[in-house]
This record gives structure tokens, sequence and C-alpha cells, in this order.
């Protein structure tokens, strides 16, 4: 098995740039906010409103191509699952419906909500973080780490 060696500040800081200046993009010449769970919504036809619908598909589906864009020009660590399938689907789906009833997921309003010092975004952003390092707590005192 190889490992991959921890990522500098540098790289780091570049897709922090990238990631900002995608969502910047967006909302400078569409008016809108790049959250990716509103994106999924609008491309899959669960939300009516937003974005337009073939704008979120076109967005949808560049996500993997350009992950896949990057993979195969980097290194590409291997991926090794050590949890079972169906405790990752049901905690997706949990995920899923959390951004759902938060109006949002962390990319819409920890990028592009903070950034524009929203109240509703920076109280989700908390409750997101709080909610985080409450799991990996409980995750390493229930295992033992």
């Amino acid at each position: 098995m190889s490992t991959l060696a921890p990522l500098d500040p540098l790289t780091a800081l570049a897709g922090g740039l990238l990631i900002g200046l995608a969502a910047a993009v967006l909302l400078l010449f569409s008016g809108r906010i790049a959250g990716i769970s509103g994106m999924i919504a609008r491309a899959v036809g669960i939300a009516d409103s937003g974005t337009p619908r073939l704008q979120a598909l076109a967005f949808v589906v560049g996500l993997p191509i350009g992950a896949w864009l990057v993979s195969a020009s980097l290194r590409q660590p291997e991926v090794i699952v050590t949890s079972s399938i169906p405790i990752l689907v049901t905690a997706g789906v949990l995920v899923g419906f959390g951004t759902r009833m938060g109006n949002g997921c962390t990319s819409g309003h920890g990028v592009c909500g903070v950034s524009r010092l929203s109240p509703r975004s920076l109280a989700a952003t908390v409750t997101f973080m709080l909610a985080g390092f409450a799991i990996v707590a409980l995750a390493r005192f229930m295992v033992g780490g």
C-alpha cells in the first residue's frame, strides 16, 4: 500500500483559492450560490427554483470530470474503504436529508454564505463544525483511540 505525503500549505492554499474563485465566478456571472446540495437537487428535479436546471446539471457533471482530470494528472492515493457499504450509504442519505433540512450544505453555507457574512450561514457553519467535532470525539472514544 502506498501512502501520500501530507499536503503542504501551498497546495492547500491553492485548493482553497480555486474553490473560492469558482464560487465567486458563479456568483458574479449568474448571481447564484455554489451550493452543491442545491445544485444536485435542481439537476435531478427535486427543487423547482434556483439555478437553471441545465446549468445545475452541467455543474454537477463537471464535478467528477474535474476530479478525474486532476487525479489523472497528479498522484493517486490508494483508497481503502474501512466501513461497511450499508453504513456509508446510510450516512450519505442522512447527510442529504440534513442538507435539505438546513437549506444548504457546507459548500453553500461554509464557502459562499460565510464569505457574504450571512447570519444564517454563520450559524449553520458553526453547527456543522461543532457536530463534526462531537462525532470525531465520540468515534475516537468508542474505538479507544
